[in-house]
């Protein structure tokens, strides 16, 4: 991957932050929207308009600095685990799954059913493994699990923050933001990188008949 596909992938991410920030905060903040809308208040509007955009872009790169480190964490555990890193990965996103139900649990002292946790958990574990799937179908196999690591393990550590906050609006507008910008990084990578080596693969093809011409009049 070249400087400008990199600046390129930087920037589609944060587009894709702000706006999944934008379009979340319409369903968690409607009471926002509503007051503001009745009557209308344009200045305000715009104002957390811009508001809930500049979350939404924080978040992103919060996922971009996740994934970056997704990526060294990965070729790490590839070269100090070996064979068994991927063992390894199914049993770290079990513990993240797990403490995705009791910890939040524990910290309501039983005022929320602990229904909503194993739900909440397992949303996150499904829409992963679509995701995962997805990936190992356009690249190979063995990419399931880092990928599925990616979207449960990685983006849970990258919504700690949102957990902690009080109520569960940035909670939700944190977590569908970074699932968002996650997905994208994971499915898009590959791709560029398809299409920078098909590029490079054309150029040194186009070459190659002047070279053999310039050796023909020789």
């Amino acid at each position: 991957m070249n400087s400008r596909k990199l600046v390129g992938f930087f920037f589609k991410t944060l587009f894709i932050g702000g706006l999944a920030g934008l379009i979340t905060s319409f369903f968690v903040k409607a009471e926002d929207y509503s007051n503001i809308l009745s009557p209308i208040d344009f200045m305000e509007l715009l104002g957390l308009v811009v508001f809930f955009i500049g979350l939404g872009l924080v978040f992103a790169v919060v996922s971009q600095t996740g994934f970056f480190a997704y990526l060294f964490i990965n070729r790490f555990g590839l070269g100090f685990f070996k064979s068994y890193w991927p063992l390894v990965q199914v049993l770290l996103i079990a513990f993240v799954l797990f403490d995705l139900i009791y910890f939040p649990y524990q910290a309501t002292k039983g005022e929320v059913s602990i229904f909503w946790y194993i739900l909440m958990s397992a949303a996150i574990l499904v829409y992963g493994w679509i995701i995962a799937k997805i990936k190992a179908k356009e690249t190979q196999k063995h990419a399931f699990v880092p990928a599925l690591f990616l979207m449960v393990v990685i983006t849970t550590i990258e919504w700690v923050p949102g957990l902690r906050t009080e109520g569960t609006d940035y909670a939700w507008l944190m977590i569908i933001t970074l699932l968002a910008c996650n997905t994208y990084q994971l499915l898009a990578l590959h791709r560029i990188n398809k299409s920078g080596k098909e590029q490079e693969t054309s150029n040194s093809a186009k070459n190659k008949p002047a070279k053999n011409a310039g050796t023909k009049k020789k």
